[in-house]
C-alpha cells in the first residue's frame, strides 16, 4: 500500500495542485481582478455576471485558505472587508503573464 502511494506521488505533476486550486467557475476571474487592486464582495458580485453569493464566497474562502488572497477588515464606516493578493498570490502573476504570452504565440 505504501508503495502504491509513493508511486502515485511520483507520477503527479508538481503544478497539479495549483491548477486544481485555481480551476473553477469564478476563481480565475477573481484572481485576475485581484491583480488590479483590492476587491470587495458586492463589487465582485456586480463584476461576475451570473455569480451567486454562495459561489463567490466559496471561491474567496478557498483562495484565502490557500494563501492566494488576504482578507482585511476595514473599520471605516461603513465597515467592510477587502481582499488583496497576498505575497504568495502576487508571486503567481509572472507565471500567468508567461501563460498569456504562450497562448498568443
Amino acid at each position: 500500500m505504501t508503495t502504491a502511494n509513493t508511486s502515485e506521488r511520483e507520477n503527479e505533476c508538481p503544478a497539479e495542485g495549483l491548477l486544481k486550486l485555481l480551476s473553477g467557475k469564478w476563481k480565475p476571474q477573481i484572481f485576475l481582478l485581484a491583480v488590479t487592486g483590492p476587491l470587495r464582495f458586492n463589487a465582485l458580485l456586480r463584476e461576475l455576471k451570473g455569480a451567486s453569493k454562495q459561489s463567490v464566497a466559496t471561491a474567496l474562502r478557498e483562495l484565502e485558505d490557500f494563501g492566494i488572497l488576504d482578507k482585511k477588515v476595514v473599520r471605516l464606516k461603513p465597515l467592510h472587508i477587502e481582499y488583496h493578493l497576498s505575497e504568495k498570490g502576487a508571486s503567481l502573476v509572472p507565471v500567468f503573464k508567461q501563460l498569456e504570452i504562450f497562448s498568443k504565440e
